[in-house]
């Protein structure tokens, strides 16, 4: 028998309105109707203003700034659920809470699988996300995870510059692994910065393992936050003799004073996506749109297609 495909309605969370409009129009859909009200505390009340019932839905909402946000996804996911959809799908461009993927000291929470425990309860029955700070994040899922890379997106642009002399760097050890993944598509050699740090958001130290000499650069990470790694990598690099450097970051989380950081910093170029919205712009800042992939991908989940033929590059 062919198989059979229910109708397919997406919405939007209030954080992820403007990329979520442009998923929907690459899709070839317009976003359903969701009311997101508050009451004057600020509490979030949810609710769908038109029938969800025997439909397969796609919530979309990046949990930046998560107390509000991932309450709101939550709320969203159980009021669909409460309204019958078929199939639920949270599609979260940024995790948040990503980075409290373990216990690294006593005594605290591993937020990433709180979230991920939250998510199933609410009644989610897949999430779709990018590039998580851990890949072995999707481990803390009893459901499906479709987890997207970014890299589709980044390696056309950075073969656009034309760069003759491309080498990949990592801002710290911990990010060897992406660096090195990346280097592969174009064939280059791979640095690290390895810093060490005080506590959260505040480096003691850093120095370069190998030689950036006369190279263009692009360092590699998931999250630029403080930018305040990145500053110190890139005018480290320069100061080490390299012709460049730029940086390629999926998630501009960009708090406190992380714009003007990057616009006093060495980097020629900070490469984003839009799966968190850039709040100010910059001429160092350049986003590039997620749409097309999520809305690929949403295609193919639907039609029972495959999602690791969307990262061939």
């Amino acid at each position: 028998m062919p198989l059979q495909f229910n109708t397919v309605k997406l919405f939007s969370g209030s954080r992820t309105q403007v990329l979520s409009e442009r998923i929907a129009k690459s899709y070839g859909r317009p976003l359903g109707d969701l009311v997101i009200s508050r009451f004057s505390d600020g509490e979030i009340q949810p609710y769908f203003n038109e029938s969800v019932r025997g439909c397969d839905i796609f919530l979309i909402q990046s949990t930046c700034q998560p107390n509000d946000n991932l309450i709101e996804l939550l709320m969203m996911i159980d009021a669909a659920r409460r309204a019958s959809a078929h199939y639920i799908t949270a599609v979260i461009p940024y995790f948040g809470l990503a980075r409290q993927d373990r216990k690294d000291k006593p005594r605290v929470s591993i937020g990433s699988k709180l979230v991920a425990n939250l998510l199933t309860a609410a009644g989610a029955d897949r999430v779709m996300t990018m590039d998580l700070h851990a890949s072995q994040i999707q481990g803390f899922f009893d459901i499906p995870v479709d987890h997207l890379d970014a890299s589709v997106i980044f390696v056309p642009y950075i073969k656009s510059l034309g760069l003759q002399n491309l080498t990949i760097a990592s801002p710290d050890m911990g990010g060897s692994y992406r660096a090195r993944t990346f280097a592969k598509f174009f064939n280059a050699e791979v640095v690290i910065c390895d810093k060490r740090r005080k506590r959260a958001n505040e480096i003691e130290s850093m120095s370069i393992i190998g030689d950036v000499t006369g190279q263009d650069i692009v360092l590699m990470d998931d999250i630029v936050d403080t930018a305040g790694t990145l500053s110190k990598a890139a005018g480290l690099i320069m100061e080490n003799g390299a012709k460049s450097v730029r940086a390629v970051c999926t998630h501009a989380v960009l708090s406190g004073n992380a714009y003007e950081t990057i616009e006093k910093s060495a980097l020629l170029e900070l490469i984003v996506t839009d799966s968190i919205p850039v709040k100010i712009e910059s001429n160092k800042i350049k986003v590039l749109s997620t749409a097309d992939l999520f809305a690929k991908a949403i295609a193919n989940v639907n039609e029972h297609g495959s999602i690791s033929a969307l990262f061939k590059v």
